[in-house]
């Protein structure tokens, strides 16, 4: 195992000293347990919006921490779950009082855990209303979940909700804005390697040279099927076609199309897999408004792609062009 790294039991808590020390102007670090709100935290009267998950995806999702986006993140151990005690803390740091949203990947963990932690929240009387994305279509169950997977729109409704919260929307508004992308979006990825965690020592899987996996999970699970490794575009038809047919969308509907990379992934890849995505999309008579092209949801430094396309509308297009400052994500300020 080859990883810049001094011991693997001090890889979180060693990544946020680096955190702090590197963003101090955008975001404050708690450590025991550990959590990162934003700078300002708490803004009174505004909504709060917190996510979390396992550590292994930089920069989901403490690298959107920051004003426009989150104002919590809660990071496990690598391809952890946080625990309630981090969510319940948190969720206290950054209550302005007019109540908190958790935006949940469909982990099973995850789910467990932000449950017991808003229900913690509810008792000391903070309002909480919890989101649970599910947008991956590659396989209904896996090793983490019971249903779909929670991938890409994650990011996305995160951006979104963020910006519904600047605008001092209510809790129920901020959480309908989420409500409505998880229902909007789909993604589906694949790996052309695996990824090693740090305290295990060795790969997650066994991907031969020659082979790709297609439908992986972001914590390194196996996907839908193994294949002989395959050319850019008909990889990315293999990734589309399963998105477009499960959309509830239209010929002439606005999206936005979202080509994540999984940790080792070079940029030049991902504008060709962009390129072809934009064009199935075009295809089938839908048109791309917005885009997000880059490594935002990593699986440490697994090779591969995933691709989500979310329908957009005014008031999404405005929600997404809204300034954001995080040390992952910027624009407009």
């Amino acid at each position: 195992m080859k990883k810049l790294i001094n011991k693997p039991e001090d890889v979180v808590r060693e990544e946020l000293e680096g955190i702090a020390y590197a963003h101090s102007d955008l975001v404050k670090v708690h450590f025991d347990p550990n959590f990162i709100v934003r700078a300002d935290a708490p803004v009174q009267g505004k909504v709060a919006v917190i996510s979390g998950g396992g550590s292994g995806h930089e920069p989901m999702h403490g690298g959107f921490v920051g004003m426009g986006m989150l104002d919590a993140a809660c990071p496990g151990a690598v391809f952890t779950s946080p625990t309630p005690d981090q969510m319940l803390e948190a969720t206290k740091a950054v209550n302005g009082g007019a109540g908190v949203l958790h935006i949940v990947k469909n982990y099973t963990g995850d789910i467990m855990n932000f449950e017991m932690a808003a229900d913690l929240a509810r008792a000391e009387g903070i309002e909480v209303e919890a989101v649970v994305i599910d947008d991956d279509v590659a396989v209904k169950d896996s090793l983490y979940t019971a249903g779909r997977r929670g991938v890409g729109t994650t990011v996305l409704a995160e951006k979104l909700c963020g910006a519904a919260a600047e605008q001092r929307r209510s809790l129920k508004e901020v959480a309908d804005v989420c409500r409505k992308a998880k229902e909007l979006g789909r993604s589906m990825g694949m790996a052309l390697t695996s990824c090693t965690v740090p305290h295990v020592g060795k790969p997650t899987f066994d991907l031969p040279e020659d082979q790709m996996e297609i439908g992986i999970g972001i914590h390194g699970e196996p996907g839908r099927t193994r294949l002989p490794l395959k050319s850019a575009d008909e990889i990315v038809e293999m990734l589309m076609e399963p998105i477009v047919s499960d959309l509830p969308y239209k010929a002439g509907d606005e999206v936005l199309l979202f080509v994540n990379g999984m940790g080792g992934t070079p940029l030049i890849e991902l504008y060709i897999v962009y390129r072809k995505a934009y064009e199935i999309a075009t295809k089938h008579g839908l048109k791309v408004v917005r885009n997000l092209i880059g490594s935002y949801i990593t699986s440490l430094e697994m090779a591969g792609t995933s691709i989500t396309l979310l329908k957009m509308d005014d008031d999404f297009l405005k929600l997404w062009d809204a300034p954001v400052k995080t040390p992952g994500l910027r624009w407009g300020v």
